[in-house]
C-alpha cells in the first residue's frame, strides 16, 4: 500500500483555463507558485529564494468553483495527488508533465465585501459609558 498526498500553499500564477464538456463535466487548470525564502549561511553566503511552479488540475464541481472565484495572484491551500504523464512533442521527443490532481481546496485571499465601496467611513464619536457604581455592582452587560 502507498500514499500519494500533496499539500501546497501558494499563489496562483495565471487565471484558470477552464474547459466544459458535454454531459456537464468541467476541468480547470492553473499554475501555483510556492516559494521557499532565501537565507544567509554562517559564512556569509547568500542562498536566494527558490520558487517552484506546480500544474494543478481541478475536476467537476471544484473546477466550477475555481472558474468562478479563483484569479491570478490569489493565495490557495490545496490537497491532492501527484500524477505524471508523458506525450510526444511535435519533433517526436517524449516529454513528461507532472500535475497535481486537487481533491480539496481553500481560498486564503480575503475578498472585499460586495456592494460596498472600499472607502473608509468616518469614525463616529464613541458615547461615554456611565461609571461603575461603588456598591460592588456595575452596569456592564457581561
Amino acid at each position: 500500500m502507498g500514499i500519494n498526498k500533496v499539500i501546497l500553499v501558494g499563489n496562483v500564477g495565471q487565471d484558470p483555463k477552464v474547459t466544459f464538456y458535454d454531459g456537464g463535466s468541467c476541468v480547470a487548470q492553473l499554475s501555483l507558485a510556492t516559494t521557499e525564502k532565501g537565507y544567509t549561511l554562517q559564512n556569509g553566503v547568500q542562498v536566494p529564494d527558490r520558487t517552484e511552479w506546480h500544474n494543478l488540475i481541478f475536476r467537476n464541481r471544484l473546477g466550477e468553483i475555481v472558474d468562478k472565484y479563483v484569479h491570478k495572484g490569489d493565495k490557495l491551500y490545496v490537497e491532492g495527488k501527484i500524477r505524471t504523464r508523458s506525450y510526444d512533442d511535435q519533433t517526436g521527443i517524449k516529454r513528461y508533465v507532472t500535475e497535481i490532481f486537487v481533491d480539496n481546496m481553500e481560498m486564503l485571499t480575503p475578498k472585499p465585501a460586495t456592494g460596498q465601496p472600499a472607502a473608509v467611513q468616518p469614525q463616529q464619536p464613541v458615547p461615554q459609558q456611565p461609571a461603575a457604581s461603588d456598591n460592588g455592582t456595575d452596569d456592564l452587560p457581561f
